[in-house]
């Protein structure tokens, strides 16, 4: 008579519908911390390709002009946004918003192939920010800039 009985154990009692809720207690648990652990892990990434956002944001920028080499670039925040001053001529400055116009990512410098580079989908600019090739369907824009001695002036209006 093994079972029946006051001698009955109290885990052999309802055993099947307690396990199934601790299982399922169990398995929520272990996806939300899978859950968690893929958004974390994927943070870095969405920073890297997601433009900052200041607060505070300046209607000039000065930048000291040895910080530009001829050919170079120099990656900066202006209004909020990450933005890059070029001299692609020898005391010729451009001024561009380094935000590709595509999906918001930011662009790199390639200095062997002088162009902007957006790494998200390809995306190619000029020096003077205008589409080479790629999925991005307006040019970047590009701002005021005053060359002086010793700094460089970026402007709020659209050069």
């Amino acid at each position: 008579m093994s079972g029946s009985g006051p001698n009955r154990s109290r885990g052999d009692a309802g055993a099947g519908p307690e396990f199934s809720r601790r299982r399922s207690v169990i398995a929520a648990l272990a996806g939300a911390i899978g859950a968690l652990l893929v958004g974390a892990s994927m943070w870095p990434v969405w920073r890297f390709i997601s433009p900052e956002k200041r607060r505070g944001a300046k209607g000039t920028v000065s930048i000291p002009r040895e910080k530009i080499a001829q050919g170079g670039a120099y990656f900066f925040h202006f209004q909020g946004h990450p933005a890059v001053l070029l001299q692609p001529v020898p005391g010729q400055f451009v001024a561009l918003s380094a935000v590709c116009t595509h999906l918001g990512c930011i662009v790199t410098w390639r200095p062997q192939q002088k162009i902007l580079f957006c790494p998200c989908h390809g995306g190619r600019f000029s020096e003077t920010g205008q589409v080479l090739g790629g999925p991005p369907p307006a040019p970047l824009p590009r701002y005021a800039v005053s060359a002086g001695d010793r700094e460089i002036v970026v402007r709020e209006e659209k050069a």
